[in-house]
């Protein structure tokens, strides 16, 4: 009982709901910017993708992680971080945590053939995919819905522009969004009981990466975040899914460019001994993007808390500090 006592008296947080069919602009950049000030996290919905897509791609999802162990190894994930990420594969809060994460992943990214030049970049390349033989019309619904997602994570981009005091097109530049590094990422929790106080964790505590995610979950609560991370004790809320939906969270990306003023949120997944499955879709601008305090961030009370750094490096160096090295893997993948 002591392990799911102290999730039991966790209340749950109330985050804003964008509709992206809402003619009233104003309104949902007021909601969006009252979100970002707060939490850093919102409710997307209304976004366009059919329910049916919705329920197609957890329905392959489930089909995947379902394969057999040795099948998954195949496809272990790669130097460009596409494919199989292992049970406690990654470890997002090394202080907090006893082992890694209890839930294993996909990586699908941006399909870049081997022989382009833009193949060469560290988050372009070709993804690994399931044989048809396998798991029939897969690859077709993840490129489907890598797309649609891709379209979404652009509207609440122009929303989020306008909410910084930019030009609504600000990041569908060529730089930005225009070529973007967009990865899912498909999730599935094992079904234990987390246990916080010993340091066991469907997910450890982390900020994502980026510039925004998109989540899409079941209906197994699990997601918890804490708005203030400097607080002690910290007070950790649940998150309600949101059938259909998406929860929207900003990434630290984002939190550097407005120069703290919108904030990326500590987050982790706390289970209740149910399986759980989940999509991520993260969202950044391209390889050569400059991150830099965006120009209505920053004055002479408030100058720059960050120096320029670009994309590539940075995701790469986050994507290192947190998953396990590959050659930890050299002889399961024969």
């Amino acid at each position: 009982m002591g392990e799911s006592v102290e999730c039991s008296c966790i209340s749950r947080t109330n985050l804003n709901c964008i509709s992206l069919g809402d003619p009233d602009t104003q309104k949902s950049v007021a909601l969006l910017k009252q979100a970002c000030l707060d939490s850093g996290f919102f409710y997307v919905v209304d976004h366009g993708i059919s329910q049916e897509l919705m329920d197609d791609v957890f329905a392959q999802n489930k089909k995947f992680f379902d394969l057999p162990t040795i099948e998954k190894m195949k496809l272990l994930r790669n130097e460009k971080n596409r494919g199989y990420t292992p049970m406690l594969d990654e470890i997002l809060d090394p202080e907090n945590q006893v082992n890694g994460d209890y839930k294993e992943g996909y990586y699908i990214g941006v399909e870049v053939p081997k022989d382009d030049p833009q193949a060469n970049k560290p988050f372009y390349g070709s993804n690994q995919w399931p044989s048809d033989e396998i798991l029939p019309k897969w690859r077709e619904v993840m490129e489907q819905y890598h797309s649609e997602a891709l379209r979404v994570a652009k509207s609440v981009a122009r929303i989020i522009a306008l909410a910084l005091n930019l030009e609504e097109d600000f990041f569908d530049r060529p730089e930005m969004l225009g070529v973007p590094i967009a990865t899912l990422r498909l999730l599935h929790y094992e079904g234990q009981v987390s246990n916080p106080g010993k340091g066991v964790y469907g997910a450890g505590a982390h900020s994502d990466y980026g510039l925004i995610t998109l989540l899409a979950t079941d209906d197994v609560v699990g997601l918890q975040i804490c708005k203030d991370s400097r607080a002690q004790p910290q007070v950790w809320e649940y998150v309600a899914p949101v059938k259909g939906g998406f929860i929207v969270n900003l990434g630290d990306m984002l939190e550097r460019w407005s120069n703290c003023i919108f904030r990326s949120t500590l987050h982790r997944v706390v289970l209740d001994g149910r399986e759980r499955y989940s999509i991520a879709y993260f969202v950044e601008p391209s390889h050569d993007c400059i991150v830099e305090c965006l120009p209505t961030c920053k004055s002479e009370s408030n100058p720059p808390k960050f120096p320029p750094i670009t994309c590539s490096a940075y995701l790469s160096q986050r994507y290192k500090d947190t998953h396990a090295d590959l050659t930890a893997y050299s002889d399961s993948k024969a």
